[in-house]
C-alpha cells in the first residue's frame, strides 16, 4: 500500500491537460487509503479548496458530508477507518468558470490497484454522478440513483454531491435527510465499531 500510495502521489499522468484549464496548475493527487479502512469514500475530484490544502473535503463540501456521516473531524481523517478515493486524484482545473469532470485516464490507472488493496471496506459511500456510474454501471441519473438507494443496502450508499449547489435538491427531496440519513449514520457507527 505505501508504494501503491507514492506512486499515485507521484502521477503526472494528466499534467499536460492542466496548461489547458483556467488555473493551469500542477498535478497534486489528494487521497486517503489505508488497506484497514472500514468505510470508502468514493467522491469526484478535489476543488480547489482542497487542491490547494492536499487534505480532501477540507470545504465547505466536507462540512456537510461530516455533517450527513455524523463523525468528527477526527474519525473522518482517521485513514485506518475512512478510506477516500475520489474518481479523479487532481483537481480537474475550471472552464468557464465551472469545475471539469474528472479524467477517466486517473480511474481507469489506478482504482482497480487501490479498491482490491482495501480488502476490509464494509460501506461506501458513492458521491455524485461519476462514481456512480462507475461502481454501478446500470445507475441512472443522480436523483434515480439516490431515490433508490435501498436497492444497494448493505454495502452501497448513493449520495448527492455534498455541495452547497445541491442545497435546492435537498429542499425538494426531504426523504434525503429523514430517510436515508439516519440510515447512513448507522451504517457508519456499525462499520466503524464492527
Amino acid at each position: 500500500m505505501e508504494k501503491l500510495l507514492s506512486d499515485i502521489r507521484a502521477c503526472t499522468l494528466c499534467a499536460d491537460r492542466f496548461s489547458k484549464t483556467e488555473t493551469g496548475h500542477a498535478p497534486r493527487p489528494v487521497l486517503q487509503i489505508s488497506p484497514t479502512a472500514k468505510i470508502l469514500i468514493a467522491g469526484q475530484a478535489p476543488g480547489m479548496k482542497v487542491h490547494l490544502s492536499g487534505k480532501p473535503f477540507t470545504d465547505p463540501s466536507g462540512d456537510r458530508l461530516r455533517d450527513w456521516m455524523g463523525v468528527s473531524d477526527a474519525t473522518f481523517y482517521d485513514a485506518t477507518q475512512i478510506g477516500i478515493l475520489p474518481m479523479g486524484f487532481c483537481f480537474p482545473g475550471y472552464r468557464k468558470g465551472a469545475d471539469l469532470p474528472p479524467p477517466p485516464l486517473c480511474a481507469k490507472t489506478w482504482r482497480a490497484q487501490v479498491l482490491s488493496a482495501m480488502p476490509n471496506v464494509q460501506l461506501t459511500l458513492l458521491i455524485g454522478g461519476y462514481a456512480q456510474k462507475w461502481h454501478l454501471p446500470d445507475a441512472g441519473s443522480v436523483n434515480d440513483t439516490v431515490a433508490r438507494w435501498r436497492d444497494f443496502l448493505p454495502d452501497i450508499l448513493p449520495l448527492p454531491h455534498p455541495s452547497w449547489r445541491n442545497t435546492a435538491w435537498l429542499k425538494r427531496n426531504p426523504w434525503f435527510e429523514a430517510q436515508l440519513l439516519p440510515v447512513l449514520r448507522t451504517k457508519i457507527q456499525e462499520a466503524l465499531n464492527d
